[in-house]
């Protein structure tokens, strides 16, 4: 019996309930859950319906728990049901109920842990977003890492999802950076404020390949020409690297754009209509004030020029009128102060900040190497970047390192550790159950046992303590994924797979766990079921680091 079989039959039974006591069955919420106890000794999963209906059907909670518990105790697979405190049900499922686990498993196949919960949102995801002057430096990393992980996540809770990567070929650095290329491109050192790194001497070489006589024009046409084919060459180089790290985005957005389609002065009417703008000091500004921002913001100056704010908000509005309800925007630790502004600006326009729009911080990460951090970049000088970590720990490390931790939380990951053969090393460990599992799939198919048909797997076989840890490990899949995709945190996968890793080695080590026959050893119903649940081990491992962005490989 699976978690959401479970929440199903808690519910019916609640229906049953209120119908046998006459009380009100629009109470009922559409959807329930059920959780896993702290303490296991509490039983396999836990309810606290009859505490959120008690006080709405005017029942003592304890007294509506009780009633639950008897009509639970009469469905099938349900061993038995305790109250606890003001009315928890603690529920423990017999052996055959929670061995149809594994069964299920296998069956839904890359399907287990897809829910339609998020079904309906629309979430635009805007993630990475680095500028054109430079290879994805350290901090662009991890949110490559997490944003990708989060996106297929929230895929995989229902959501209709839309990634979208943020760039400007224009500005100040813009500028900086085709005044490195030329001074390069010229020999000379580059200039006090613009970019160093061997990158730039590859780039600057690579445009005047593209465009051999441009030393030949004047400055400001020489410098137009490093600044297009400079931009073009960079980003396609970001871009190549981001699909080297799996990571691939639905829309690269312009911010050139916005303006070329008249997108900042549509934004400016609207908040306008609002009743948001007033005129100061020459400029037009936005009252954010009204709405917390510590300040008010200019989106015109008195020059005419439009501020970078401004370009947010006519960024924002693009994203709305796209049809995304949620615009998810994920940003680096020296970004906290616009989350006040950015709000405000979402009020402005008339939106619900809290709901249709979510500014995330990612905090710092350093690579350590010898106990020490690795700060230099063979290519960019002052930076790690991401070329850096791949070389360092290879891409499946680095996006399981990365997505393994708490995005606020500062991280260090240490190379000897990430790249060791060892159970130490979390994305080894990991990553050795699925092929550990993968090898004893074709061990048995090599020894003529398979799993037989459906119906006649026989899920009482799996009744020892250490295969029950297993199951109820896998049964919290779904709601990790849910849990992962409502609240932004993919780190909660990795953590469970690393759970269901070790689970499966205590389980695998038992002497009664042997799944593939010794010599000439009958093939026994207790193998075929033993064989169900070590692939449905190998599904949900492979599923979650999926996920991850992460190989489930086949060998190690």
């Amino acid at each position: 019996m699976t978690p959401a079989n479970l929440a199903a039959t808690v519910l019916s039974a609640a229906r049953a309930v209120f119908e046998t006591r006459g009380l009100d069955v629009a109470m009922l919420p559409e959807t329930t859950a059920v959780e896993r106890p702290r303490n296991p000794e509490h039983g396999d999963y836990a309810s606290t319906l009859a505490l959120q209906l008690g006080k709405k059907a005017g029942v003592a909670p304890r007294e509506l728990a009780a009633a639950l518990a008897e009509e639970l105790g009469r469905q099938p697979g349900i061993k038995s049901v305790e109250i606890a405190g003001p009315g928890f049900l603690n529920i423990r499922l017999d052996a055959a109920a929670t061995g149809t686990l594994a069964r299920d498993i296998v069956l839904a196949g890359e399907d287990y842990g897809h829910t339609g919960t998020l079904r309906g949102e629309r979430i635009n995801l805007e993630f990475v977003s680095a500028n054109p002057t430079g290879p994805v430096h350290i901090g662009g990393v991890r949110w490559a890492a997490v944003g990708d992980a989060l996106s297929r996540l929230l895929r995989a809770a229902g959501a209709e999802v839309g990634t979208e990567y943020y760039f400007n070929d224009a500005g100040s650095q813009i500028d900086r950076f085709a005044k490195s290329l030329y001074a390069s491109a010229k020999g000379e050192p580059a200039p006090e404020d613009g970019y160093g790194g061997a990158y730039i001497a590859e780039i600057a070489t690579a445009v005047l390949a593209e465009a051999p006589d441009v030393l030949k024009l004047g400055e400001p046409a020489a410098l137009e020409t490093f600044r297009r084919v400079g931009v073009e060459l960079m980003f396609a180089e970001i871009k190549q690297s981001l699909t080297e790290f799996g990571v691939h985005f639905d829309t690269y957005f312009n911010e050139k754009d916005l303006h070329d389609r008249g997108e900042l002065q549509e934004a400016l009417d609207r908040l306008r209509e609002q009743g948001h703008i007033f005129e100061a000091d020459g400029a037009t500004w936005l009252r954010t004030t009204d709405f917390g921002d510590d300040k008010d913001r200019v989106l015109r100056k008195s020059d005419g020029d439009w501020t970078y704010f401004a370009a947010d908000c006519a960024y924002y509005l693009d994203k709305r009128k796209r049809g995304f309800d949620r615009v998810v925007i994920m940003l680096g630790a020296d970004h906290h102060g616009y989350i006040g502004r950015m709000k405000a600006m979402a009020a402005c326009f008339g939106d619900d900040p809290e709901k249709n729009l979510e500014i995330l911080i990612g905090q710092l990460v350093n690579l350590v190497r010898d106990g020490e951090p690795v700060r230099m970049s063979k290519r960019a000088g002052t930076v790690v970047t991401l070329e850096d970590f791949v070389d360092a720990l290879g891409v499946d490390a680095t996006r399981y390192a990365l997505s393994r931790y708490s995005s606020d939380s500062p991280i260090d990951l240490d190379v000897e550790l990430w790249t060791s053969a060892s159970r130490e090393n979390p994305v080894y460990y990991v990553q050795y159950v699925a092929a550990r599992t993968a090898s004893i799939a074709r061990t048995a198919a090599d020894a003529g046992l398979t799993r037989g048909e459906p119906a006649g797997f026989k899920p009482e076989l799996l009744s020892s303590d250490r295969a029950n840890d297993l199951l109820k490990a896998l049964g919290e899949y779904p709601g990790t994924v849910v849990r992962s995709a409502e609240l932004r945190e993919p780190h909660h996968v990795a953590r469970l797979l690393e759970k269901i890793a070790g689970a499966y080695h205590r389980w695998y080590d038992e002497p009664d766990s042997r799944v593939v026959p010794k010599g000439e050893e009958t093939i026994t119903d207790g193998h075929r079921a033993r064989l169900w649940l070590n692939d449905a081990t190998r599904t949900v491992i492979a599923n979650g680091l999926g996920l991850l962005g992460v190989s489930a490989p086949e060998r190690m």
